[in-house]
């Protein structure tokens, strides 16, 4: 019964360190999608109207 518990505790180990390696790249990718959206050209037109204000 001993060996059960060893491979239960190596799954959950496992699947935890999934978990925080998915939550950090996941992290990583929404810092670059949101750096490319600012760094994002707009239109001319709409240039033309931010400069109005």
């Amino acid at each position: 019964m001993q060996a059960n518990w060893i491979i239960i505790a190596i799954v959950i180990a496992a699947a935890i360190a999934l978990i925080f390696f998915l939550n950090k790249q996941n992290h990583k990718d929404q810092k670059d999608y949101e750096e490319y959206l600012n760094n994002q050209s707009r239109p001319k037109d709409e240039k033309d109207i931010d400069d109005g204000l």
